[in-house]
């Protein structure tokens, strides 16, 4: 059975590992994790999950099959120059926003294989919508590891890297957009008298509903539709929407997002 190495012990690392944990098939064994500025949540891990803690991951790294990196994408130049010399056949793979496979090829020594995961927050309910790639020396075997890892946390679509540079927005940085709007909502609810609890249950249930409706084989504007009678409330709250420019608002936020990781790539 490969082992993976996890560096990067916080919200997104612990995720992972604990979905993998909780698969019926065991697929990586032993999971390593480090977290070198830590100690105390490291001991903590250690003792809500079946881990192996490890203050320092180069002890380790040149025997595991995978190494994950769940670090900023500000430390990877330096933990990619760390990586370099310990590298002897392993799957590098990033969940990094804005490193794709290419970035790491570059870094690490010729012929390793890599692997870019873009999960969202939802990885923590087990509900992540993930896009991947693989690397250009990435075997089958290699691949499989990556899906074991995304199937994990929830659904996955592979894709090239560029398309996860554009669509990161999407499914990534999007769940704000979501929460926000909910937000919004749920402050207008209380505005009418009722509690945090119930503004919350009232909008959460709503998003709730709606999700599994676009589930269903409808489209997403047949749905609208059937909410909406032409010349009723509903209707008129959409006019508003699109008065104040609703579709450009999104597709604005989504360009903001995609061109800020831009310039933080170059």
């Amino acid at each position: 059975m490969p082992s993976i190495l996890f560096i990067g012990a916080g919200r997104m690392a612990e995720a992972i590992f604990a979905g993998l944990l909780e698969q019926p098939k065991q697929t990586f064994n032993p999971v390593y994790v480090s977290n070198q500025t830590n100690r105390q949540h490291l001991k903590k891990l250690e003792h809500d999950y079946d881990i192996e803690t490890v203050s320092d991951w180069e002890e380790v790294a040149q025997k595991v099959d995978v190494i994950l990196l769940a670090a900023p994408p500000s430390a990877h130049p330096q933990l990619l120059q760390q990586l370099s010399p310990l590298i002897s056949g392993q799957l590098i793979i990033t969940v990094a926003a804005g490193i794709g496979t290419s970035d790491m090829e570059a870094q690490l020594p010729k012929g390793t294989a890599t692997a870019w995961i873009m999960p969202n927050t939802a990885a923590q309910a087990g509900v992540s919508m993930s896009l991947y790639t693989v690397g250009a020396h990435a075997t089958a075997a290699h691949k499989q590891f990556v899906l074991n890892l995304v199937h994990a946390i929830g659904e996955a679509e592979e894709l090239t890297e560029a398309q996860i540079h554009e669509l990161t927005a999407i499914t990534g940085s999007a769940p704000a957009f979501v929460y926000e709007f909910a937000l919004q909502l749920q402050s207008i609810a209380k505005s009418y008298g009722i509690t945090d609890a119930q503004a919350k249950k009232l909008v959460t249930a709503m998003f709730d509903g709606s999700a599994q409706m676009l589930k269903s084989e409808l489209t997403a504007a047949e749905l609208r539709d059937q909410v909406t009678t032409p010349g009723g409330a509903t209707d008129a709250g959409l006019k508003s929407l699109n008065r104040d420019e609703f579709q450009a608002s999104i597709a604005r936020a989504v360009s903001a997002v995609t061109d800020h990781a831009k310039k933080k790539r170059n």
